[in-house]
């Protein structure tokens, strides 16, 4: 599936390397993974574009500077245990399954939970676990978590999600209302309290619940 020399290799090469991310892993895994593949087949034309895409039951898959740029900022390793809030079609967990030791994800919509899973399976992707759940509650049967990964926006941090941290885990989400929204990153300290980074401007869509 790595792809030197197409559409896949431009994007990387033009929208994430030329943006600043140096991550070997994230670039590696970016070139690996078949963007078309986690489009409806009317957009795959635009799979590699600069842009967030539909893909269906009203979500998006987020552009892909936005996912690298969240995986690098999670600091993902080979043996990492990474959730991931609001999975979509997948993307971005087939990514991290490509450089994680294993993924959970979490997707409140059963249609598009099933649909992903059954892209990791046509993929061969079988380290990572996709179920149809309130995200916002996160996964704890499965915690401690080295990373977790939110691509949608909280007005405020999720309570839940901090406590399913190991130490020095890292927790990557937008905070903040659409106007205002900025890219956070909180580490569990040693101490198991939480170091807080800020990354910047963002736009995500809400993150919201599995009862709305």
């Amino acid at each position: 599936m790595n792809d030197t020399s197409g559409p896949r290799r431009a994007m990387v090469d033009n929208q994430i390397i030329a943006r600043g991310i140096s991550d070997p892993r994230v670039i590696d895994a970016m070139l690996q993974v078949p963007r078309e593949l986690f489009v409806p087949e009317a957009a795959r034309a635009l799979a590699y574009s600069d842009q967030p895409l539909a893909i269906g039951e009203g979500q998006t898959i987020s552009q892909p500077y936005i996912v690298a740029l969240m995986i690098e900022a999670a600091a993902i390793g080979p043996e990492d245990h990474v959730l991931e809030i609001g999975a979509g079609s997948g993307y971005a967990a087939a990514v991290m399954g490509r450089i994680a030791h294993t993924v959970h994800a979490v997707e409140r919509l059963p249609a598009l939970a099933r649909a992903a899973g059954e892209r990791m399976r046509a993929l061969g992707i079988d380290n990572v676990t996709i179920i149809a759940a309130d995200g916002t509650r996160g996964w704890r049967a499965h915690a401690p978590y080295d990373a977790i990964l939110v691509p949608a926006a909280a007005a405020a941090l999720p309570p839940e999600l901090p406590d399913q941290l190991a130490a020095r885990g890292r927790l990557v989400l937008p905070l903040g209302p659409a106007s205002q929204q900025r890219l956070i990153r909180l580490t569990r300290r040693e101490d198991g309290g939480l170091a807080e980074a800020d990354l910047g401007d963002v736009r995500f869509v809400p993150l919201i619940a599995a009862d709305g």
